[in-house]
């Protein structure tokens, strides 16, 4: 008979260094009767009036201290992205706040489902172009690639045009003059956005923007930030921008007007009924 320490599928009941049988483990906070640590760090003790939110956050996200010139790029990347004005995450997040003004939380939530490969989080779309661009023996090459096949299928370019700047996004331009003049960054990921750009150019014939976005994802590759966690930088972001469009709401309500206005923009056209012929 086979005992039970040797069946196969017997759990691995080796210990960690904790003593605690092998299985998943964190590392981002413990707490104890009379104190709480992120990571390392003790909350009380190094932390709080000491630490200031954004070296706690990019410490908790990337398990790294922040150095000086990460402080710099993030701060300047959460400050370009908090607000949009009234965008679809914005107008979602009024309407839901007229609907249930109790609950801000799920007004900000519903704002932050916006923030995807159309609005607001395309630097994660940029930046898989850029390490592609980054990982080639001919960058040049490679970007014309990627330029054409966009333009072939008719696909926006992630990071690339703006209905409303041009010829360049003041923010964008900023933001690469921010990075550039960094002694400590490597310079890799925006001079791939850079040689992305001359590519998007030479096959559309004319210059297209780089959008803030763009010039997010290069700034955040050149802090090593996965491009898998950038959209998360925007969310962060955007949550306080969406927090202002709350105290905003509850001031100078606009959410019955949005939802009055698109009742008389968008006709009934079937054979029913509707309040709209009447008014």
């Amino acid at each position: 008979m086979t005992s039970r320490n040797d069946n196969a599928n017997t759990p691995n009941t080796a210990k960690t260094p904790n003593n605690k049988a092998d299985g998943p483990v964190t590392r981002l906070c413990a707490h104890h009767l009379t104190g709480m640590y992120y990571r390392d760090a003790d909350l009380v003790e190094d932390l709080i009036g000491k630490a200031t939110f954004t070296e706690v956050m990019f410490m908790q996200i990337t398990g790294r201290k922040a150095r000086p010139v990460d402080l710099r790029i993030v701060d300047a990347v959460l400050v370009t992205l908090m607000e949009h004005g009234l965008t679809p995450s914005a107008i979602a997040t009024r309407l839901i706040y007229m609907s249930a003004p109790e609950n801000l939380q799920g007004a900000v939530a519903s704002g932050l489902l916006a923030v995807g490969s159309s609005f607001v989080g395309t630097m994660e779309n940029c930046s898989r172009l850029l390490d592609r661009i980054k990982d080639a023996a001919d960058p040049y090459a490679e970007a014309l690639v990627i330029a054409r096949a966009h333009r072939a299928e008719k696909r926006a370019m992630p990071g690339f045009g703006h209905h409303l700047h041009k010829p360049d996004d003041p923010r964008a331009l900023k933001l690469l003059d921010l990075a550039e003049a960094e002694p400590d960054l490597a310079g890799a990921s925006v001079q791939a956005l850079r040689t992305l750009a001359a590519a998007v150019d030479e096959v559309a014939g004319r210059h297209i923007t780089i959008n803030a976005t763009g010039a997010v994802a290069a700034l955040l590759g050149e802090l090593a930030i996965p491009t898998t966690l950038m959209r998360g930088f925007a969310v962060i972001s955007r949550a306080a921008g969406l927090v202002a469009h709350v105290a905003e709401e509850q001031e100078s309500p606009s959410g019955r007007f949005i939802w009055d206005t698109i009742d008389q923009a968008i006709p009934y056209v079937g054979k029913g009924k509707s309040h709209q012929a009447q008014e």
